[in-house]
């Protein structure tokens, strides 16, 4: 069997395009703000980050803590933050009924500075404006289902970018003298063969913060390497960007659980053992769980490889066991990669300049996108490319598949599109006209819907 003609491919990347565009937008534009998290973050947080001189005296990790507790009624400690600098501010998170506080203490006079919700922070709400529009695990969903669908617009773009003959004319580079459609053509073409590697990349690796596909990759892992243990990223809305300690401490999740009274005294300990470690900031030690427990401490670096976990005696400050990222088992150094790439903090500077760069080409796509539905689009009509192949092909049949397979979403979605269309929309004539499921009669004229591949 034959693969499908290239108006049959033309018409799935019409369709998954008419869905995606408003999704890679808005996803394009959010994930151009939280690539600059790092940057944005410490302009934040400036007034707080020289608050005592570097020799001055200070009062003990303890007192910090205590201050903060009492700053919350009915608080109590999650994660001390230790300051990269000896003139900052001390940050604390503490939890209360739920919820997650972030307080800045003095560390000399331990005066509180501020306070604020971990869910209220700048950067959290625009985490979770581009996972989950603000709307949970519904939003979630959403997101990976446009996601799933911009992997298919990707993949059947490039097999139509694909150059059958001429020169690099409107393939590598667009014909910017051209002007009119063919203008459009060039710059939405090009602009999809340079960007489609790292967009497909960006959105595989931000697949396992989704719910569904999140949950997928768990289950996978559990079976390929056994036990699921603690993972270093959030599934869907559940948890915050340091709540990667939640598995161990369920509470950081969100759930309440009973604390034992304990003493902050440690904490002063475990600094003076973690401090020549030079682990990468930010470095968040939280406290027991249950009696008996031991403290734990993570670097939190925004650059995955980086990080690094420990448990450590509160008795005496020594380290128990310590946890490498090259130490973690091949699917999590995969995925932590993945986000670091994702977030733009692989490698530096750069990794934010392609990323950003990235987004703006999806943004260029989706426009020209429009741009050309709009011009041929025929009074009347959708726009969409007519339907008139209808012949089997195995090999388009097996990728749907794989593809099915490897983004359920996409797969599930897809059922439901091809049986709405089988039952309903083409039993409806005038809908059926519109969407362009009408087959063509022979020596009828084309209308611009009906145009051969080359024409768009």
């Amino acid at each position: 069997m034959r693969w499908p003609s290239l108006l049959t491919i033309r018409r799935w990347h019409f369709y998954a395009g008419l869905f995606c565009i408003p999704f890679v937008l808005w996803l394009a534009l959010t994930g151009s703000i939280y690539l600059f998290r790092p940057q944005i973050e410490a302009l934040i947080d400036r007034p707080y980050a020289h608050v005592i001189p570097a020799a001055a005296p200070r009062r003990s990790a303890a007192d910090q803590v205590a201050a903060a507790v009492a700053a919350v009624p009915g608080a109590t400690l999650h994660r001390y933050q230790l300051p990269d600098t000896p003139e900052q501010a001390v940050q604390v998170i503490v939890g209360q009924a739920g919820r997650e506080t972030r307080v800045y203490v003095h560390p000399g006079t331990l005066a509180v500075l501020k306070t604020v919700g971990e869910q209220d922070r700048l950067m959290r709400i625009v985490f979770r404006l581009h996972g989950e529009l603000l709307a949970g695990d519904v939003g979630s969903y959403v997101v990976e289902l446009a996601a799933s669908w911009t992997i298919v617009m990707i993949l059947t773009g490039l097999v139509l970018w694909w150059p059958r003959g001429g020169g690099l004319a409107g393939v590598v580079y667009p014909r910017l003298s051209a002007g009119g459609r063919r203008f459009w053509r060039d710059l939405h073409g090009v602009t999809g063969f340079w960007v489609s590697a790292m967009a497909l990349l960006l959105l595989v690796s931000g697949l396992p913060w989704a719910k569904s596909w999140g949950s997928y990759l768990k289950a996978i892992r559990t079976v390929a390497e056994g036990s699921a243990g603690r993972q270093d990223w959030t599934i869907g809305s559940g948890g915050a960007g340091t709540a990667a300690m939640a598995d161990a401490h369920a509470e950081h999740g969100g759930m309440r659980m009973a604390h034992p009274a304990m003493s902050y005294a440690p904490l002063d300990r475990l600094i003076a053992t973690l401090r020549p470690l030079d682990l990468a900031a930010p470095v968040l030690i939280a406290p027991p769980t249950g009696a008996g427990e031991p403290w734990t401490a993570k670097s939190d670096a925004a650059d995955r490889p980086r990080r690094t976990d420990l448990t450590l005696d509160g008795a005496s400050g020594r380290v128990l066991t310590r946890t490498d990222f090259a130490q973690r088992r091949p699917i999590d150094r995969l995925v932590g990669y993945g986000v670091a790439l994702h977030e733009g903090q692989l490698f530096g500077w750069l990794n934010q300049l392609v990323n950003l760069l990235t987004a703006l080409g999806l943004m260029l796509l989706s426009i020209s996108g429009v741009v050309l539905w709009w011009r041929r689009r025929p009074s009347g009509s959708l726009g969409a490319p007519a339907d008139r192949d209808r012949v089997t092909s195995w090999p388009a049949a097996v990728s749907i598949g794989l593809l099915a397979v490897a983004l359920p979403l996409f797969g599930l979605s897809l059922l439901v599109v091809l049986a709405l269309e089988r039952l309903l929309l083409r039993r409806l004539p005038e809908v059926r006209v519109w969407l362009g499921l009408s087959p063509i009669r022979a020596g009828a004229a084309r209308s611009p819907a009906a145009r051969s591949p080359g024409d768009c």
